[in-house]
């Protein structure tokens, strides 16, 4: 977030918690995925020369973009308060609940309400629901002013789990419990290795950079220095990477998107109600039991988040890039991306409704406001 977004943070109001660059993010993001399908429809060959920027199979454009992205934020993250969230387990339990439970169980349950007539992109909106996000969500907490120690601790708790539960969950949804209910099955075939690929490249990366950055800046010209001078300038390139990324998403998938619009409305309603529902349960949850605003938003955007870059390239993977299954890994964050914008801004009007904190936690809280740019 940029600086003028903190220093409006105590004045009422969800829009006047917002810079002026932030308070449009909706419109750069309109114009970011108009301009992706201008240039996927109207360059010749761009979507091949995109699609032939691979190593290993990872988007070189689309990591690109996603590191650009969450650096300058993981570069704000105080590391030396990481202990006050990892103590917290009325935040880390719900987390686990919502993210491994409850997530996947809702996006099976929606894909087959929605999609029983289409397989292809009824197994390609459950493995949008096994990948936990550890990403882009990261952006929408710090814009919705959530604790940005505790969204860094909760993603790198879902990478954990998902180089761990990925596979196994893919079996017990796409095999296991549809031949138990009578229903068709499916099946993926990904390793621990793949995905711990992705882990290491979209959260790993820019998580040791943001530490080594704040923990060297500040050992060489102070913490004054690095949150006064240092964060300010770097602090635009995450919504420049946002908007780079979605620029490339829509470029890539443009064909897809214009040539078969009736396929991606039926994908979008079922992922439109599983955001929303997510989000929406995790804010009451945190509400009700007695989390803090910052906290509570940050476990609703882990929780209503995906990793898109991880259901795609096992989409893609398995059932191949033309696939069904891979337009509907697409369309997941085409529906995600302005759906948590969205909810940004019902984040910060919601805010009110949340109870006050003690005063140690006020007093806390103040001093980390200090600490944002």
């Amino acid at each position: 977030m940029t600086k003028s977004t903190e220093a409006t943070a105590t004045q009422p109001g969800g829009a006047a918690r917002l810079s002026t660059l932030d308070r449009y993010l909706p419109l750069w993001i309109g114009l970011a995925m108009v301009a992706g399908l201008a240039l996927g429809s109207t360059v010749p060959g761009l979507q091949r020369a995109l699609d032939a920027v691979q190593i290993d199979g990872v988007s070189l454009p689309i990591a690109l973009g996603l590191l650009l992205m969450m650096y300058p934020v993981l570069a704000k993250v105080r590391y030396d308060r990481l202990d006050t969230v990892t103590r917290d387990t009325r935040l880390l339990l719900p987390s686990l609940l919502l993210n491994w439970i409850v997530g996947p169980a809702l996006m099976f349950a929606l894909a087959w309400i929605f999609l029983a007539d289409l397989p292809e992109y009824r197994t390609g909106l459950i493995i949008v629901g096994l990948a936990r996000c550890i990403a882009m969500v990261i952006v929408w907490n710090d814009l919705a002013r959530g604790d940005r120690e505790a969204a860094a601790v909760l993603v790198a708790l879902n990478a954990v789990f998902q180089v761990v539960l990925f596979g196994a969950l893919g079996w017990f949804y796409l095999q296991f419990l549809p031949g138990l209910l009578g229903l068709s099955q499916n099946g993926i075939d990904v390793s621990a290795f793949e995905i711990a690929k992705s882990v290491l490249i979209f959260l790993g990366i820019p998580l040791v950079a943001g530490y080594l950055t704040r923990r060297f800046g500040e050992s060489a010209k102070g913490r004054a220095w690095y949150e006064g001078s240092f964060l300010p300038r770097v602090g635009p390139l995450a919504l420049y990477g946002l908007l780079f990324t979605i620029v490339i998403l829509f470029a890539l998938q443009g064909d897809a998107i214009t040539s078969q619009p009736f396929d991606v409305a039926r994908i979008a309603v079922p992922l439109l109600a599983y955001f929303g529902l997510m989000w929406g349960l995790s804010m009451l949850l945190g509400w009700a039991i007695s989390l803090s605003y910052e906290r509570s938003t940050t476990l609703a955007f882990t929780a209503a988040g995906n990793n898109f870059e991880l259901a795609i390239a096992v989409a893609i993977g398995v059932f191949g890039v033309t696939s069904g299954q891979a337009l509907a890994g697409v369309v997941g964050p085409l529906i995600e991306v302005p759906v948590l914008v969205g909810l940004v801004y019902v984040s910060l009007w919601v805010r009110g409704f949340f109870p006050r904190r003690t005063p140690t936690e006020a007093a806390a809280a103040a001093s980390a406001a200090t600490d944002r740019t």
